[in-house]
């Protein structure tokens, strides 16, 4: 793939720390502006910031919660006052508790509905519009502007239990909109998903825990932080890559489990 001729900015969603800060630094260092956002850890966000700038020259924090509909509709705008413009999208924050088909209730099924599928497709709907308002590129000679939503799933789709119920729900939702956008937001946008296997402990399990169960695949491990950032950008940068996901797991979605790594 040649260079880009022009600096690109992406927003991260939960970039603040953990999975979501690997994958801002990763995009930074490959020279994106990259736009943190966080909706608690404003300290980490800030900490962020500071990194990003020293490898791309330019990074901020934007607040929100996802899981309100009205901050969600403002994210971007304010991205994009910031920045001029805005390339991309990877939508890596999730609400990720347990419920299960004995205590499911609508208020855990929306509560993660509405940041882990909602946010992600009001996101791009957003950059859809602004990208569409954008026009051609000139640096593209002429060709229709595109800009790309990577949305992050989870290997647990294809390997499926019953644990985490309201959590795989908002998943699967998810994955089926990476199909159904992928085709209604096209030339415009390319829609991609990534679906990590077990890559950083939760709140759930002890790192003794957290080794055992990441050697728990065909591989002999697991995926790693780095290993899923790597190819967030490999998808942010492959211009033929659309309404598809790519499994970044070791193999664990082929070894079926009766129960969630983190209930094991």
């Amino acid at each position: 793939m040649s260079a880009p001729s022009r600096v690109r900015t992406v927003l991260v969603t939960g970039s603040a720390k953990r999975l979501g800060r690997e994958i801002a630094l990763v995009l930074a260092a490959g020279g994106w502006q990259v736009a943190v956002h966080y909706r608690g850890s404003k300290a980490d966000a800030t900490k962020t910031v500071a990194d990003c700038e020293a490898l791309a020259g330019a990074s901020n924090a934007f607040d929100a919660d996802l899981a309100d509909e009205a901050a969600v509709r403002t994210l971007l705008p304010r991205v994009v006052a910031h920045f001029g413009r805005v390339d991309a999208v990877v939508n890596s924050a999730s609400t990720f508790e347990h419920d299960s088909a004995a205590s499911f209730g609508f208020a855990a099924m929306e509560a993660h509905w509405r940041s882990n599928t909602g946010a992600p497709i009001l996101l791009a709907q957003a950059l859809y519009e602004h990208v569409k308002a954008r026009g051609a590129d000139p640096a593209a000679q002429g060709q229709a502007a595109t800009g790309v939503v990577v949305n992050l799933l989870d290997q647990k789709l294809w390997n499926p239990n019953p644990d985490f119920l309201s959590y795989t729900l908002s998943k699967a939702a998810l994955a089926s909109a990476n199909t159904l956008l992928a085709m209604a937001l096209a030339p415009q946008l390319r829609v991609v998903g990534v679906a990590p296997g077990l890559t950083l402990p939760s709140h759930l399990m002890s790192q003794a825990q957290f080794e055992a169960l990441h050697r728990l695949s065909p591989l002999g491990r697991s995926s790693t932080a780095a290993d899923v950032a790597a190819t967030v950008k490999f998808a942010l940068e492959n211009a033929s890559i659309t309404g598809t996901t790519l499994l970044v797991d070791g193999g664990q979605h082929l070894m079926p489990l009766t129960q969630d790594f983190s209930m094991m």
